[in-house]
């Protein structure tokens, strides 16, 4: 069976390398990008099964990059990883129906793997 392939936006380095070294330790093909241009274009060649995406990027808002990438890759999970902290209420009336699940980059990366592994389990 072939590697899950997961891509990450986050216009910081570290958290895209970190990322990779996790998920490349558990199996995955990780593919980590800085823009939604990046994004975008790595979508229509080589289709990710799992999306990884900061909210606050340089070049774009990650909801609306959101919305883009659904239109490539509609059957992908995103997982929304990001530094700005949101209330439930938030989560479930703005963004649920354009992500599958919100993490605080704060988070142990246990529970990134754990939702994750959650989210590809089936596919």
């Amino acid at each position: 069976m072939q590697a899950h392939h997961i891509l990450s936006i986050d216009d910081e380095d570290i958290i895209r390398e970190l990322l990779g070294e996790l998920l490349e330790a558990h199996g995955y093909r990780f593919t980590g990008v800085g823009t939604p241009h990046e994004a975008l274009n790595i979508a229509r060649s080589d289709p990710p099964d799992l999306i990884i995406t900061d909210l606050q990027l340089e070049e774009s808002d990650g909801l609306e990059l959101v919305e883009k990438m659904a239109e490539l890759v509609p059957d992908a999970p995103v997982i929304l990883l990001t530094g700005i902290l949101f209330d439930s209420q938030t989560v479930n009336e703005t963004l649920s129906n354009k992500i599958s699940t919100y993490i605080s980059k704060t988070a142990p990366l246990s529970d990134l793997l754990a939702e994750v592994k959650r989210l590809l389990k089936d596919r």
